[in-house]
């Protein structure tokens, strides 16, 4: 089925407004953006992320994936969003929730990346508390999951500074830079306790 603007404005996971950044779904328009962010920070989130595909950073790699972030808004299974700083509408990264579970579930999982000029300026924070605040409020989930390998130092301090409780290790949990690695495991959930002021 074709996925037209029309067909997917009304549903969850739009524009989202958080603390100088803004949230949006990806569009086949933000191609030009996207591939150049990525391509300038591939060294510094190689390390992070699972391997590249050889066309990672082609125009129709990028429809692929617009599509497919498309299909899984429409099935509320998964919602994409890039990030820009409100400033000035610089893409700076992206953040997800997907795996939406609903039954007696009620969760996401949560993921995001930054490119590295952005790095530690507190808008992938800010991006991920909005995006907690859309899955608690307008989704309606009890829980948002969160990982990172044990050695991401900042990634694990952003979590735990917005709330997230670590909750254990998962040895061999994703396939990262070709290689299963163990990640350290974090959740939060909608009774803890709001996160530190100042993001």
């Amino acid at each position: 089925m074709a996925l037209f603007r029309t067909d997917i404005a009304d549903l969850p996971g739009g524009e989202i407004i958080g603390k100088n950044i803004v949230l949006r779904p990806p569009q086949v328009e933000d191609y030009d953006d996207w591939a150049r962010l990525r391509a300038k920070s591939q060294a510094f989130l190689t390390p992070w992320e699972p391997s590249w595909a050889k066309d990672e950073l082609t125009r129709s790699s990028f429809k692929r994936r617009v599509r497919r972030y498309g299909e899984d808004r429409l099935a509320a299974a998964g919602y994409a969003f890039l990030v820009y700083r409100q400033s000035d509408g610089r893409l700076v990264g992206g953040c997800n929730l997907s795996n939406v579970r609903r039954g007696v579930a009620q969760m996401a999982s949560l993921g995001y990346w930054v490119g590295e000029p952005f790095r530690r300026q507190g808008m992938i924070g800010a991006a991920v508390e909005a995006v907690c605040g859309f899955a608690f409020d307008e989704l309606r989930l009890h829980r948002v999951d969160a990982a990172c390998i044990a050695d991401n130092h900042p990634s694990r301090r952003l979590l735990e500074g917005l709330g997230f409780i670590e909750e254990g290790l998962a040895r061999g949990y994703l396939k990262i830079n070709g290689e299963w690695r163990d990640h350290v495991t974090y959740a939060r959930i909608t009774p803890d306790p709001s996160p530190r002021e100042g993001l």
